[in-house]
């Protein structure tokens, strides 16, 4: 542990590419990273103000710096990956899924063999890979076993074995699935000739073998073996539909890594293409999680350097959808049209797809995740000084004027609170003036729950535009809750938001689970003061029609709907029927205006 004052320490510090490490007291690693210029970057973390809280703490805890320095900043990305993986420092991303793939091996041997393996043995073997679905391995293994016949016996198939006649041919001979070099019927140099086709199909490269299985289906015809070139016409169609399967974009693409990155505020995920001769043969997406609020470059050249190692990548080329520095590994295109853009998009769909799935398991298997989630991005969506945990929506309901009331929903957590909801008959205000409504029910409101000394939302939503908006905001001026409490406004038509003061809008993208809140907020609100508003319409019309009833009050009326259930009923009664309701002389009343 260095007993030097950090100041010293940042002053020592080399102008050179490296990766540096942070230690707390403890000696406990806390954070590993990789600059182009140890110096300036790490002197960053202590001469600047830190918007991250997280940044924050971390540089307080800092006792020691170590550093490496390093030839380039490719080696510098390539460390910092290694020493991220080996210490798991409590401040880095972490780099999850981590089991053990696949890989097809074409064994280092006479007569290679060719089988799949989770074991890489560094023994001269060839390995390709590693793939992410064990599917993909075996559809490619039938379609070589398919197109050329492989030995599958372990036998050391010494020149001086076969030459002693130590084995006899087995099953997969006759079968037709094996030449038989164990009794030397098949040369070393056909069967190398196979396996170097094997090794171009695995890359992704068609195109020799076909060509050269035209040429022996074309001599077997003019030969008149016409049995024997049928099968391999049959090999033909069996490559060319995998080909069409596998082929993606034009084929001159070849031995290029495509990447790209979505991410909200706590995950990125990251995915990986790989491709050759046109034909995508491995796609993989990563979840990184967030410590420092880390960027998209900063997080897709982290996970660039652990894919393309996981995965033993040596592509010349790599497109990505920006610039992001990670040294001279390979050659950088940033593609913006034709078939190249689509590998892209095609990347970030993938992304997209995978975040989607997680989203899902998690809300399943970690609902207090998927909850911090949501309220981390409103809060950074809709530019909110705090997570929005209580939101509360207002909508004003009338039809024609007649019967104007409102409705407040109440969302706790992302999630409807339906016992916090809460109905109001306008008082104050007469004939339809959306405005003057919406300032009575929002002073009504909250002044109510400051007398009661309930809890205040983070956030007020006005079903309304820039005039609903403003009427709102008088009455939070009046209770003095002006600047305490967010409140936006949503207009229906276009989904606009509208903020205090701004006649600007804000416009969300349709598919934000923001927005989507937002909407079922609104939708809840209207739901809720229309069902309202229609019960309050239909019990004032049938009072209305019973109460023109000469020497029918209230009291008569309550007993007749309390007996009959609607006028409709009470229209329908007989007048023994009505007397055993209310009496004889009410009854008569009632059934001579019906009749």
């Amino acid at each position: 542990m260095s007993k030097l004052p950090i100041a010293l320490q940042l002053d020592t510090l080399p102008e050179s590419p490296g990766v540096y490490q942070y230690y707390d007291k403890d000696g406990k690693i806390l954070y590993v990273g990789k600059a182009k210029n140890l110096k300036k970057r790490v002197s960053s973390y202590f001469h600047k103000n830190h918007e991250y809280g997280k940044t924050r703490v971390l540089v307080k805890k800092i006792v020691d710096i170590k550093h490496i320095v390093v030839p380039t900043e490719t080696d510098a990305l390539l460390l910092e990956n290694n020493l991220i993986k080996k210490y798991q420092p409590r401040y880095n991303v972490m780099l999850k899924d981590d089991k053990s793939y696949p890989w097809l091996c074409i064994k280092n041997e006479r007569f290679p063999r060719v089988f799949m393996t989770r074991n890489v043995i560094r023994d001269g073997s060839e390995y390709f890979g590693p793939y992410t679905s064990v599917k993909t391995v075996r559809v490619l293994l039938e379609l070589i076993k398919g197109l050329y016949p492989l030995r599958t016996c372990n036998y050391d198939l010494s020149k001086e074995k076969i030459d002693a006649g130590k084995y006899k041919v087995c099953l997969e001979y006759h079968l037709g699935n094996c030449k038989g070099p164990c009794e030397g019927y098949q040369s070393i140099v056909a069967y190398d000739e196979q396996i170097k086709a094997i090794r171009e199909i695995i890359k992704g490269n068609f195109k020799d073998s076909l060509q050269q299985f035209k040429k022996q289906m074309k001599e077997l015809a003019a030969n008149m073996a016409f049995e024997e070139a049928q099968k391999i016409k049959d090999k033909i169609d069996v490559l060319e539909n995998y080909q069409a399967k596998s082929t993606i974009v034009n084929p001159r693409i070849s031995d290029v890594d495509v990447f790209s990155i979505v991410s909200d505020e706590s995950y990125g995920y990251v995915n990986f293409l790989q491709l050759s001769y046109g034909s995508i043969i491995r796609s993989h997406t990563i979840e990184m999680k967030k410590k420092l609020d880390e960027s998209d470059e900063e997080l897709l050249a982290l996970a660039i350097a652990e894919m393309r190692n996981r995965f033993n990548s040596q592509s010349k080329e790599i497109f990505l959808p920006f610039e992001v520095e990670i040294g001279e590994i390979a050659r950088i295109t940033i593609p913006k049209l034709g078939d190249k853009r689509k590998l892209v998009e095609l990347s970030e769909r993938n992304a997209k797809f995978y975040r989607m799935e997680r989203f899902k398991q998690v809300k399943v298997t970690d609902p207090d995740r998927h909850v911090n989630r949501i309220m981390a991005q409103m809060k950074k969506d809709l530019r909110l000084h705090e997570e929005p945990r209580h939101i509360e929506c207002f909508d004003n309901s009338n039809i024609q004027g007649t019967n104007p009331v409102a409705a407040c929903v109440v969302f706790k957590n992302g999630k409807p609170s339906k016992k916090d909801y809460r109905h109001f008959n306008i008082k104050t205000v007469e004939g339809p003036n959306d405005f003057a409504s919406m300032e009575e029910v929002v002073f009504r409101r909250y002044k109510r729950l400051l007398e009661e000394g309930e809890s205040l939302p983070q956030l007020i939503i006005i079903d309304g535009g820039k005039g609903q908006l403003s009427s709102a905001l008088k009455s939070l001026d009046l209770l003095g809750l002006r600047g305490k409490i967010a409140i936006v406004g949503i207009a229906k038509r276009l989904e606009e938001i509208f903020y205090p003061g701004d006649s600007i809008p804000l416009y969300l993208d349709k598919k934000s689970e923001s927005l989507k809140v937002i909407q079922y907020l609104r939708n809840e609100a209207h739901r809720f003061g229309i069902t309202f508003h229609r019960n309050k319409r239909s019990n004032a019309a049938i009072s209305s029609e019973l109460e023109n009833i000469n020497g029918v009050g209230e009291k008569t009326i309550e007993d007749l709907l309390r007996k009959f259930k609607s006028v409709k009923r009470v229209k329908e009664a007989s007048l023994e029927q009505l007397i055993a309701a209310v009496g004889t002389s009410r009854a008569k009343k009632v059934y001579e205006h019906f009749h």
